[in-house]
């Protein structure tokens, strides 16, 4: 669909995102945060001083949006034109073995390290912190008052 065909009105009728869906696919190459929300501003014929006030609600929708990807060089781009770079790495049974020594060995070292606690019993003495509270009713309160 080439929105910059459509006319105000059914632009009107999109979302931001939606617009640069479209701008995206139409243009079959990523583009930058502020080149697209320009086109958008130029297609809505929206005044140049609401740049400033609404690109970064702009760029946190399609920061949001899973249909976008934000490429390495700072552009754009539709996520469907992008494979993704993870890798699944099956581990054999003699892989494991090694994986398990590693374990041991870490859990020896903390063992071996000076441990503070002190912070840890902070929260065990609750009841002698709250012997001290007083429960005041409404009524009470506006009575002082």
């Amino acid at each position: 669909m080439d929105v910059r065909k459509m006319s105000k009105e059914e632009l009107e009728l999109l979302s931001y995102k939606d617009i640069t869906f479209y701008l995206l696919e139409d243009s079959k190459k990523s583009m930058n945060t502020s080149d697209l929300f320009k086109e958008i501003m130029t297609l809505l014929e929206l005044p140049k001083s609401s740049f400033e006030t609404k690109i970064g609600d702009y760029y946190t929708s399609l920061s949001t949006d899973k249909r976008f990807i934000l490429l390495e060089d700072g552009t754009w781009d539709l996520r469907n034109r992008h494979t993704s770079d993870k890798v699944v790495k099956i581990v054999e049974a003699d892989e494991e073995d090694d994986g398990e020594i590693a374990k041991e060995e870490f859990t020896e070292e903390i063992e071996e390290d000076n441990y503070d606690d002190t912070d840890d019993n902070l929260y065990d003495d609750k009841e002698e912190d709250l012997k001290d509270l007083v429960v005041i009713d409404e009524d009470e309160l506006e009575l002082e008052e």
